[in-house]
């Protein structure tokens, strides 16, 4: 296996990974905490769970970071960037970009406290809101690997 497939294999797994992590969160713990019924316990479970995820998205978007930009240095695709039919690596970074900054700068300097504040006092409907959110970034980020795989395949 030469160095770029290898490359393309750990971008991979690190959606795998990423994208599939946020969608349990979505679609299995988030509605299973919501029912609980205690709405405040049901907040402290989520911030448990998903600090425990948290380190593993956080590396998982620096592998998918680290080898989407490998690939795209080493097959020199930069061109690529000013084409509106690769639309779909413009979604693969924004996505990465989102992701990055939220799990790396605004949870842990802002969001983090701001939710907790919030929890204390509504933490039914900042579990709500939790979900709502963890459904917008779910949504884009499969319509982004939609369009990737696609679009890689010369859809």
């Amino acid at each position: 296996m030469d160095d770029v497939a290898f490359a393309r294999a750990l971008h991979v797994f690190g959606v795998v990974l990423w994208i599939g992590g946020v969608g349990f969160v979505t679609t299995v713990l988030l509605p299973a905490l919501r029912r609980l019924p205690d709405a405040g316990q049901a907040f402290g479970h989520f911030e448990a769970f998903e600090g425990r995820f948290g380190w593993q998205a956080r590396v998982t978007t620096l592998l998918v970071g680290g080898s989407g930009f490998y690939m795209v240095h080493a097959w020199d695709l930069w061109d690529r960037f000013c084409q509106p039919a690769f639309w779909w690596m413009h979604a693969m970074v924004l996505i990465w970009l989102l992701f990055t900054v939220a799990l790396f700068v605004a949870e842990p300097l802002v969001v983090h406290r701001m939710l907790a504040a919030r929890a204390a006092l509504r933490p039914g409907r900042t579990l709500a809101l939790v979900h709502r959110l963890h459904w917008l970034l779910l949504a884009l980020s499969l319509m982004t690997v939609l369009g990737a795989v696609a679009g890689s395949h010369g859809g």
